[in-house]
């Protein structure tokens, strides 16, 4: 993950009712916490909170605290030297739940979990959960990446798209896989150009990735990192987003974005927490499209006419079960 300038951020004061909560424990005959009881729940994030990916998770984890259910407390731009650190000072603080994503640290990590049983642990992985209390999630919103590359498919009039991805793991190979098999079911003469700029925040970096791409006739970039769809904007191009919706700050140039959403992931771990069942599972499976992890926006005043029926009766085939979008984790590749 990125490296980044350590600051603990304490945005939110405890309750008097979460300070008197007691921690919850994975041992036979250990006290739970009151269902009506806040829990506290700490974020580790190795990059800013406004980074779309890490947003996502800090939004859903604000939605539970405004609800009552969680008094929450995060620390963001934390550096892998100093995960572990963080870890540990947030379980010895007595967090019921800690949140963040591992991929560069999984090690470390691992590690700490293992000697703060007592703990819960939800974490952004690429890796299995482990022992008791060691549960990992990841962003499969392949289902909505496939449906906003049919919409780009039909969009391409040069037949050419560029693709701007962070690091080429599993998490972001499976939505790139995903879109470009989209794209290709409704337009087999489409090519794609893939780079990936070896970080998860830098902006510049991306943005020079996508004029090379634009100035080599890509009409339309895949922005799965901050920056591309400046450079889409700045050049005259359509632009499809990732994770987040950003139409509204891109006028005229996000033809469409699959969008994730952690709410079902964070509401089920809060839930086990209250409930003293926490286990070690993978949540992955709450961010696909049917429990409302996953979704898809487009604009149709950018996408040829019929485009969104087309999309609509393929995500019902999804949900319905009639169709099932490949998960391909492998690194995609150049097709120009």
């Amino acid at each position: 993950m990125k490296l980044g300038t350590f600051r603990l951020s304490r945005r939110a004061m405890l309750s008097a009712m979460a300070a008197a909560a007691a921690v919850v424990s994975f041992g036979l005959g250990a006290p739970t916490l009151a269902k009506a009881d806040p829990i506290k729940v700490s974020a580790i994030f190795t990059v800013p909170v406004e980074q779309q990916w890490v947003s996502r998770i800090h939004k859903a984890l604000n939605a539970a605290q405004e609800r009552g259910d969680i008094a929450y407390e995060f620390s963001e731009n934390v550096a892998n030297t100093d995960y572990e650190r963080v870890m540990r000072e947030y379980a010895e603080n007595g967090s019921n739940l800690i949140v963040g994503e591992v991929f560069g640290v999984e090690r470390a990590a691992r590690k700490v979990a293992a000697q703060y049983p007592e703990t819960a642990f939800l974490m952004g992985s690429s890796f299995g959960p482990e022992s008791d209390n060691f549960s990992v999630f990841d962003n499969f919103i392949h289902e909505p990446s496939y449906l906003v590359g049919i919409a780009a498919g039909k969009a391409t009039k040069s037949n050419k798209i560029g693709m701007v991805g962070g690091f080429a793991i599993p998490e972001v190979n499976r939505l790139m896989n995903a879109f470009m098999e989209g794209a290709k079911s409704v337009n087999p003469d489409v090519t794609f150009t893939v780079a990936f700029i070896n970080s998860w925040y830098d902006p510049p970096k991306a943005k020079e990735s996508a004029f090379a791409m634009i100035d080599k006739g890509a009409d339309i970039m895949y922005a799965e990192r901050f920056g591309v769809s400046d450079a889409a904007k700045e050049r005259g191009v359509l632009a499809v987003g990732n994770v987040i919706d950003t139409a509204a700050d891109y006028p005229g140039t996000i033809l469409g974005s699959a969008l994730w959403h952690m709410e079902p992931t964070i509401d089920h771990a809060i839930e086990a927490v209250k409930a003293g069942t926490f286990k070690a599972e993978d949540y992955g499976q709450y961010s696909y499209m049917a429990p409302g992890g996953g979704t898809v926006v487009l604009d149709a005043a950018l996408l040829p006419e019929g485009t969104i029926a087309e999309v609509d009766a393929k995500q019902a085939e999804i949900l319905d079960g009639k169709f099932t979008v490949t998960v391909n984790d492998e690194e995609p590749k150049s097709s120009m």
